[in-house]
């Protein structure tokens, strides 16, 4: 996923130091980041929208309401939601459960971005295997 930003700084500082993702390189002021959970399966890349706009030779008005939806899952949402909220970040939707499957909370980035936690429960098949 990769994610056009106007306020790259910003934007970087936010899933560097808020989230805590590692980067794969520093790139504080961009044009361009790519940033992993420690697990190392995945990455966001932030890409400085000029930038993008002129490699493109345009690029569309920037779009109003949410642009992309981050989704990060983690082991444990209670602790990933309160080492976050320590880094500063504010939490659109606390945890909460989202069907029987997973807990999730919502927060944005600087740029308004959505982004979602989320902690997988116990399926239901391995439910109905559990001893009585």
């Amino acid at each position: 996923m990769r994610l056009l930003v106007s306020g790259f700084p910003a934007v970087y500082r936010f899933y560097r130091d808020v989230l805590g993702l590692e980067p794969q390189f520093e790139a504080e002021s961009g044009p361009y980041a790519k940033l992993s959970p420690d697990t190392g399966h995945a990455a966001i890349a932030l890409q400085d929208r000029a930038q993008m706009g002129g490699v493109l030779g345009r690029l569309g008005a920037e779009p109003e309401g949410y642009r992309a939806l981050v989704v990060l899952r983690v082991d444990d949402l209670a602790a990933a939601h309160a080492e976050i909220t320590s880094r500063g970040a504010e939490f659109t939707r606390d945890p909460g459960p989202m069907g029987d499957r997973m807990r999730v909370a919502y927060l944005e980035d600087p740029e308004g971005n959505l982004i979602e936690l989320q902690e997988w429960l116990a399926l239901r098949e391995q439910a109905g295997d559990a001893p009585a």
